[in-house]
């Protein structure tokens, strides 16, 4: 895991994608975000570049490649697997059956999207800052 890379976000809904930037551009991080309306466009991304993301923020519901498929593609892709880049559902709904089948996939954690600002920003805010503090296998301290 890459702390310093950019923070890859998956969200097909445009006023979604909009609070999103807000709360991103608050929060001031100095990772770069960078954001995909779809799986199939995000895995291009992951695979051809050379970029070692921080994290991967992904919509369940996605065109083209959903959440799901793109996660499978993800942990399935040796090159992608050793960067040790978390992969995390932040969705609209949630379903018990999708968030058996999310950690099923080792998805490192599922979130659902609250309604007001001020929350998505805390709970943005204490996913960012957890995976700050965390190690992992590729980093040597």
């Amino acid at each position: 895991m890459n702390k310093d890379g950019p923070i890859i976000v998956i969200e097909d809904d445009l006023d979604d994608l909009e609070v999103l930037d807000d709360v991103f551009k608050q929060l001031a991080y100095p990772n770069q975000v960078i954001y995909f309306k779809d799986g199939t466009t995000a895995l291009d991304y992951l695979i051809n570049s050379k970029d070692s993301p921080f994290l991967i923020l992904s919509d369940i519901n996605l065109p083209k490649l959903n959440g799901f498929e793109l996660r499978d593609m993800v942990h399935n892709n040796e090159k992608l697997r050793l960067k040790c880049i978390p992969y995390l559902f932040f969705t609209t709904s949630v379903q018990q059956s999708q968030v058996i089948d999310a950690y099923s996939k080792s998805v490192q954690g599922f979130f659902t999207k609250p309604s007001s600002f001020s929350e998505i920003m805390r709970v943005i805010k204490n996913i960012v800052e957890y995976w700050k503090d965390c190690h992992s296998p590729n980093v040597i301290v």
